[in-house]
């Protein structure tokens, strides 16, 4: 049932990204397993993050399931859309059937999509990550597969309008080479060199990326480490703990 709901959303999206007129330029396709368990681990900067992460997979003719907070599953729209591609609510108040349902997905060959984060950097750098994804690639026996996104912010982000027009926006995905998960390995030194990884394509995104922002009031998609507005980090902590 899967695929009966999973490739007419793929050709939707398509389409809209066609109509938006996106810039995409993917590197690195080739570095998911085209069969077998594998955990795809990115960074989250935009709502539609999973879109652009899944088309990634395409060339290797993978669908990915991705793991999403709850809520999405609840709505009218997304629900039902979600249950139908088999990606997997997370009750963060407690995740332990999350995880099973990722766990057995992976052992029975799927790939498994990942925001390590948890939550949309508002700052566009990234936060620090939970241990879920080394500890699910770990148990399971699969290699986990760093990428990075950038560019998606600029069509729909935490705290911003929607931007769905025909913007010619450009949206740079890189994904990196496979990285393994040995059980014998510490779970917390295995996730601090996947962030390191992601890291790395990252900034390899952001160099690569054509754009720059038209004015001073276009600069609030650019982190301020690279001359934008964005929030810092520190900022956005700051303003938390008020």
């Amino acid at each position: 049932m899967a695929e009966l709901v999973y490739r007419p959303v793929v050709g939707l999206a398509k389409t809209m990204f066609k109509v938006w007129d996106l810039k995409i330029d993917c590197k690195g396709a080739e570095n998911i397993p085209r069969t077998g368990g594998a955990v795809l681990v990115s960074n989250h900067i935009s709502y539609l993050d999973f879109i652009f992460n899944g088309l990634a997979a395409l060339p290797q003719k993978r669908l990915v399931r991705f793991m999403a907070k709850e809520s999405v599953f609840r709505h009218k729209v997304s629900g039902p859309l979600m249950r139908g591609m088999k990606h997997i609510p997370v009750d963060r108040a407690s995740g332990e059937a999350a995880y099973a349902h990722a766990l057995d997905s992976l052992r029975s060959g799927e790939v498994i999509g990942v925001f390590p984060e948890a939550t949309i950097s508002e700052s566009f750098t990234l936060k620090s990550f939970k241990s879920g994804a080394a500890r699910l690639a770990q148990e399971a026996g699969v290699p986990l597969v760093p990428m990075a996104l950038w560019g998606t912010q600029r069509l729909w982000t935490k705290g911003h309008p929607r931007n769905f027009k025909r913007s010619h926006t450009p949206i740079t995905v890189r994904v990196g080479e496979a990285l393994e998960a040995p059980r014998d390995q510490y779970a917390g030194a295995l996730t601090r060199r996947l962030r390191e990884r992601v890291q790395d394509l990252l900034d390899a995104a952001q160099r690569a990326y054509p754009a720059r922002p038209k004015s001073a009031e276009d600069s609030w998609w650019l982190p301020a480490h690279l001359g934008g507005t964005a929030p810092t980090a520190e900022q956005l902590r700051a303003v938390q703990a008020l």
